[in-house]
């Protein structure tokens, strides 16, 4: 949210008139949350990703004698397209290959985002957001957008499968994600549910620890966390709110009593 009330104030911060650009823009943003600007990014990636692609798309399977000699080489998918589909049984363990091998090599590349040079030019972009919530997934500098989508590519490039188990494993990734930096914890969370799976509660702290957290890493479930000992100051911070919970509950359990005490005696 823009902190002018008026365009006017905008140009005395400024100390100039504001072009047109700049004017059309805070006619659109001015009011507009910044949590509301950041859902643009998502929906602009979503159709330009979209759009982009289709017309040599469309012209190569309608037209191909207009593109195909500029054609720099064939086309060479591994994914299989036809039939027969493949088992519940096959799809659950490519599903679960998937899985370990993305949460393997995203854990390592996220703990480089955490040394000093990484965090402060890189991934701290995504660190603004202390308290996530779940179009914070997406929001990242480019070169860690473009990093860390290696690790979920890299399931289906060494254990091809059917574009179905494609689909549904992008889909998977993409909600876990969204779940993770949803910034909350309910009864019927996936983490309850799901053993090893950390969920929201877990990578919630690694954005509240910020820049300093050396904690909490793991993008889908915590044993990489628990094998190399990244998980003790997560471990710390339950410990202790624990206690304040306690002590909480213990004070107002004594407050009832005493004032239930008094009340016998008046």
């Amino acid at each position: 949210m823009i902190p002018y009330a008026t365009a006017a104030d905008g140009e005395a911060a400024l100390g100039r008139a504001m072009t047109w650009a700049e004017a059309a823009w805070y006619q659109y943003s001015a009011v507009m949350p910044d949590s509301w600007l950041h859902c643009h990014t998502t929906f602009i990636l979503f159709v330009i990703y979209t759009i982009a692609p289709l017309p040599l798309l469309v012209l190569e399977q309608f037209a191909p004698s207009v593109v195909l000699p500029y054609k720099l080489q064939p086309r060479i998918l591994r994914t299989r397209m036809g039939l027969p589909l493949p088992s519940v049984r096959e799809t659950i363990a490519q599903l679960v290959v998937y899985s370990l091998v993305e949460d393997y090599l995203s854990y390592w590349i996220h703990r480089l985002l955490h040394t000093q040079w990484c965090y402060r030019k890189i991934h701290r972009v995504h660190h603004e957001f202390t308290a996530p919530t779940g179009f914070a997934m997406s929001y990242s500098h480019w070169a860690e957008n473009l990093v860390l989508s290696i690790p979920a590519l890299a399931g289906p490039v060494l254990v091809p499968c059917h574009v179905t188990t494609q689909w549904l494993w992008f889909s998977i990734r993409l909600i876990e994600g969204i779940n993770t930096h949803s910034g909350y914890h309910f009864p019927f969370s996936p983490c309850r549910l799901i053993p090893f799976y950390g969920g929201a509660a877990y990578h919630d702290y690694h954005h509240y620890a910020g820049g300093r957290s050396q904690s909490n890493f793991a993008p889908l479930f915590t044993y990489c966390d628990y094998i190399y000992r990244t998980d003790k100051g997560y471990r710390y911070h339950k410990l202790k709110q624990e206690k304040l919970k306690n002590l909480a509950e213990n004070s107002a359990e004594k407050g009832g009593n005493y004032a239930f005490d008094k009340g016998r005696k008046d």
